[in-house]
């Protein structure tokens, strides 16, 4: 029995309270792309939706659990995605959303979180000092913080996607998923070791941004001074204790990749695809990459979670 802060009645219920248009989402075997890697590979495709990422299931439960509760508001801090999915869940339901960023976050996501008429907040520094500063709009204004992987909300609306894996009509041997703050990894995860628990679960983290394998691996909370990646939408540097409790539960192992592999997966995803993706979305083609034996001959799953990329650096990328 598993002791998480997920529920699978609750994340059943979610699907009620989430837009069809993020739900149910392409899940198909690309033989290309497995005849590359040397095993067989399905991609669950979770950017074909109006703000191209997952994150939108559980701003969608967010928003649908405020607004039967009379608020009007909410700030949240974000690397871009989660933003946008809020702005947008938020309009929608006649909620104001303000939206904290670092400058460094790709223009790109900035520029679709302003489009939705959402107020955004700058600041310099990284994700952790628009955290802080969301905290105090929050505090100051009295209205909701939305806390990505915290937020329970965020983590079973991210935990759907594990009904739709485990319901579909293919048996996977592992699943790969982005691990950032934790919200995906936990959800899906969770889901995955209820339903399919011979399903192994790997999450994989750019060696740049590690804090949360590492806390994974110790088994405690180990933070970092810094991050250098890529990888954005998964760049933190303090795991948050309970949403590491979870994942301690559900995951089989976390793994660190490198930058280049990140790269090589994004082209590969282009070239044997036909898919545009962020840095964080290849992160599963690159533990492939950099461990070919661990998965030769087996059914890997790999969630590709986003598409929000500036354009001139994807083409930076991928042609290099």
């Amino acid at each position: 029995m598993l002791t998480t802060r997920l529920d699978l009645d609750r994340v059943r219920a979610a699907r009620r309270h989430i837009d069809p248009i993020f739900l149910d989402t392409p899940l198909y075997q690309c033989d290309a792309l497995g005849r590359e890697l040397g095993c067989t590979v399905s991609i669950k495709l979770e950017t074909a939706n109006p703000v191209r990422s997952f994150k939108g299931r559980g701003t969608e439960l967010v928003a649908s659990l405020l607004t039967d509760q009379g608020r009007t508001a909410a700030v949240c801090a974000s690397a871009g995605n989660l933003g946008q999915a809020l702005a947008w869940s938020g309009r929608r339901r006649g909620l104001d959303v303000t939206v904290v960023a670092s400058h460094r976050a790709p223009a790109v996501k900035l520029d679709r979180i302003r489009a939705l008429g959402t107020e955004l907040e700058l600041v310099d520094g990284d994700f952790e000092m628009a955290r802080e500063r969301a905290v105090n709009i929050a505090r100051r204004r009295d209205v909701r913080l939305v806390e990505d992987s915290l937020d329970i909300e965020t983590c079973e609306g991210a935990a759907t996607i594990g009904l739709e894996l485990a319901s579909g009509a293919s048996t996977f041997d592992t699943v790969l998923i982005a691990l950032g703050g934790g919200a995906m990894a936990t959800g899906v995860g969770y889901v995955l070791k209820t339903l399919s628990p011979a399903v192994e679960v790997i999450c994989v983290q750019p060696a740049g941004a590690p804090a949360m394998t590492r806390s994974w691996h110790e088994r405690r909370v180990v933070t970092t001074d810094s991050y250098d990646t890529i990888a954005d939408g998964v760049a933190g540097r303090y795991p948050i204790p309970v949403v590491l409790d979870d994942l301690l539960q559900v995951a089989d192992d976390a793994v660190l990749v490198d930058e280049a592999s990140i790269v090589t997966g994004m082209r590969m995803l282009l070239e044997h695809a036909g898919l545009v993706v962020e840095p964080s979305a290849a992160l599963g083609v690159a533990a492939i990459l950099e461990d070919r034996d661990r998965f030769a001959g087996r059914h890997v799953a790999t969630i590709i979670c986003g598409s929000n990329v500036d354009p001139d650096a994807y083409h930076r990328w991928v042609r290099a």
